[in-house]
């Protein structure tokens, strides 16, 4: 019996994507074509990485000749990326592994499927372009419309981080006590001494802690 060895992506791991579905037709296949199914690699992450986990792993496996054939639901699955296509496949070609992709009903072992293969490997790469230019043009339209991107703010400062408030209030012009320090005043023939000490006055007193001499430097020379 021949050892295959299972592929499945999805782009996301949010849990908005499922493998499971890759998974199950290419163990029907597997079963009714009697193969014995040696591992079921799965990555969470997107086809146009040519490195990722499973697939490393996998490619690992296959030069220890671990299984005779890879099984894909799809050749998007495997890649968007024309060139890692081209090149994975030939290793895989090159230590006797054969390369079935279900949907696309392809046989890389003679030169139509070769063919077949790379013009679909370029349409998926021209189909991820696309998408990426689609999300680009939504985010423009979207600033234009004065939308707020990225997280959303903290609204309450008491939850966020020290380095957050002490960030936000520098936006805010609420330094406390050193705000009335007039700009420029720690000038480079200041005594070290003195921005240290106040600086460690300051953030200790405000946030709790100490920070390092070079910590307290910076901090007053964003203050002055």
């Amino acid at each position: 019996m021949k050892r295959v060895a299972l592929y499945a992506r999805v782009s996301t791991s949010n849990g908005q994507q499922d493998p499971e579905m890759q998974l199950a037709e290419l163990r029907e296949y597997a079963t009714r074509r009697c193969l014995v199914v040696i591992g079921e690699y799965v990555d969470r992450v997107t086809g146009s990485k040519d490195s990722r986990p499973s697939l490393n792993k996998l490619m690992g496996d296959a030069h220890s000749r671990k299984f005779d054939a890879v099984l894909v639901w799809k050749i998007d699955r495997w890649g968007r990326s024309l060139k890692h296509l081209v090149t994975s496949l030939a290793d895989l070609d090159a230590v006797g592994v054969a390369f079935v992709s279900l949907r696309d009903s392809l046989d890389l072992t003679t030169p139509s499927g070769r063919l077949m293969m790379q013009l679909l490997g370029a349409m998926a790469e021209f189909e991820r372009s696309l998408i990426v230019e689609r999300v680009r043009a939504g985010l423009k339209h979207a600033r234009a419309k004065g939308a707020r991107l990225g997280r959303p703010r903290l609204a309450d400062l008491a939850n966020a981080s020290r380095t957050t408030r002490w960030r936000r209030e520098r936006r805010g012009g609420t330094l406390g006590p050193t705000a009335c320090i007039v700009p420029g005043s720690f000038s480079l023939g200041q005594s070290r001494k003195g921005i240290n000490v106040e600086a460690r006055q300051y953030l200790s007193g405000k946030f709790g802690y100490t920070p390092s001499i070079r910590g307290q430097r910076s901090w007053a020379r964003a203050v002055g």
